[in-house]
């Protein structure tokens, strides 16, 4: 079974809300960019990949919960972020019973959540001292 056949699965168990709010919250994710792929990860959650995770969805007893993984590096001007504000990393939307989603907002934090990714696999790697250097390093010390 793939990874989206799984997702289907998944919603079609949900017979609340709940899953009302998946299909949409997942419509508007893959509609924000042809390139994006889902995957099924963590014993039972899709995720959403375009160059690196975009973020992580569950569905709760009293919620759907949307969390992105570099959600605190991303601009939220329409204040779609309502969970995981204190994180350094992370930042998630819950949607209660009768919340609407935003779809627009929802696209445009995807595509940030995008954008970051894609600056972030661009960023020069941090070179690490090797082995013989930091030998040397300690010889010269200790001399």
């Amino acid at each position: 079974m793939t990874p989206s056949e799984r997702i289907d699965r998944m919603i079609a168990d949900l017979t609340d809300w709940r899953g009302k709010t998946f299909v949409s919250m997942r419509k508007a994710i893959l509609a924000a960019d042809p390139a994006i792929t889902e995957d099924w990860k963590w014993m039972g959650s899709p995720v959403w990949y375009r160059d690196g995770i975009i973020a992580v969805a569950n569905a709760h007893k009293g919620k759907v919960k949307l969390t992105f993984m570099y959600g605190a590096s991303l601009p939220d001007p329409d204040k779609l972020f309502n969970a995981g504000l204190e994180g350094n990393a992370r930042r998630a939307i819950d949607w209660l019973e009768g919340d609407k989603i935003n779809d627009r907002a929802l696209k445009n934090l995807i595509r940030a959540a995008i954008e970051f990714n894609q600056a972030k696999s661009k960023r020069p790697a941090k070179k690490a001292a090797t082995a013989p250097a930091r030998a040397t390093a300690k010889k010269s010390k200790s001399a």
